[in-house]
């Protein structure tokens, strides 16, 4: 193919690849959301390999994508930036748009609903900008007039998130090859020095190691304390040596604390010790990792390494476990997938505390077998 096609707007006139020179891809979510982006920028080099494909992502999600390889420069956006005032955010804000401005896009490529990158479009002025739908429908007429084409979403539950984002190149005529959909996780050879010198201190052996992230940010994806406990004393009274990990912040902390008080044998404990890049390098040297519906989750696909994956609310055919071997385990609650922060919004949700320890050892047993 040597040419875009005006996909979805006939009045837009298409760009010989060779006339291309840099692409913008915006994703401002989570980490999670960061990571599934991670196929659209090898796509974008081995259709385009002499393009230089730029990312704009929250500054506290860059580790997810500063590894990968087809990546040529990573903008970000602070959300601390608002607590400078309005004189320093405004400067801020500034720095980013001359920085962007520079860079001269041909393509921006914008994978969210989020408002600011219609904004940045019409500031940027890019030939082409793809856009995927918004959650509301039509689109306001501001959002379908700032990008030159709208890749249309499937109704929920249908398809992957990985797959939407690829829309975006779908919509202008490409489609992404299948061996380049697999996510990209990249540590550093000083993070994974820094694990496996914590792993040594610990006496934790790599054919042993089961990697378990309990929590999530959002905390009605958590399943209970007491199943977490339950699998934690099962598995080391099996010969395995679990590693429990949890982001710094105190909510989760305070989740693994109660785990830990109800195991009858105690894990190793990192939660709140690792950066990400950390984590990913722990998780690239488990045999398995145990996760709910969370941003290790995809870190333990972007490794390859296979993953019970615990989803109660949130829909697994969408956000579920991409390219690896896996488990998912739900209830069978005709109300999920719900999308909803818990039962009735009280931040727990039953169908996840329905599934049980034995299930998950059950699922982890399978899995080890079918990946030995």
């Amino acid at each position: 193919m040597d040419h875009f096609p005006a996909a979805s707007v006939p009045h837009v006139q298409p760009i010989p690849l060779s006339e291309l020179r840099r692409v913008l891809v915006i994703k401002l979510r989570h980490h999670g959301d960061v990571l599934l982006a991670s196929p659209i920028f090898s796509t974008l080099k081995e259709i385009a390999p002499h393009c230089e494909v730029d990312a704009l992502v929250y500054a506290d999600t860059l580790p997810m994508l500063a590894g990968h390889s087809d990546i040529s420069h990573i903008h970000t956006i602070d959300r601390q930036w608002k607590k400078l005032g309005l004189l320093g955010q405004t400067k801020a804000e500034l720095g980013l748009l001359r920085r962007l401005r520079q860079r001269g896009y041909d393509l921006v490529i914008h994978l969210t609903d989020h408002w600011r990158g219609a904004w940045l479009v019409r500031i940027l002025r890019p030939r082409l900008s793809v856009a995927l739908l918004p959650t509301l429908h039509p689109p306001p007429a501001y959002w379908r007039r700032s990008f030159t084409h709208l890749a249309p979403l499937p109704p929920l539950g249908n398809r992957h998130t990985v797959e939407c984002h690829l829309d975006a190149l779908r919509a202008v005529g490409w489609k992404p090859p299948k061996e380049l959909r697999r996510l990209i996780f990249q540590p550093s050879e000083q993070a994974r020095k820094r694990v496996m010198a914590l792993l040594t201190t610990q006496g934790v052996a790599k054919e042993r190691l089961i990697h378990i992230h309990p929590a999530s940010r959002w905390m009605f994806k958590n399943w209970s304390a007491a199943g977490f406990a339950e699998l934690i004393s099962s598995l080391t009274k099996e010969g395995f040596q679990p590693v429990v990990t949890s982001a710094p912040s105190e909510r989760e902390k305070t989740f693994v604390a109660d785990i830990l008080s109800q195991c009858r044998q105690l894990p190793v404990d990192l939660s709140g010790q690792l950066t990400l890049e950390e984590l990913g390098a722990l998780i690239e040297v488990a045999r398995l990792s145990v996760c709910v519906d969370s941003a290790p989750m995809h870190l333990a696909a972007a490794v390859g390494t296979p993953v019970v994956a615990l989803f109660g609310p949130s829909n697994e055919n969408e956000w579920g476990p991409w390219q690896v071997p896996h488990r998912v385990l739900t209830a069978s609650f005709s109300c999920r997938p719900c999308r909803l922060d818990g039962c009735g919004g009280g931040k727990v949700s039953e169908c996840l505390e329905a599934i049980s320890a034995a299930e998950v050892l059950a699922a982890v047993h399978d899995l080890l077998e079918k990946t030995a």
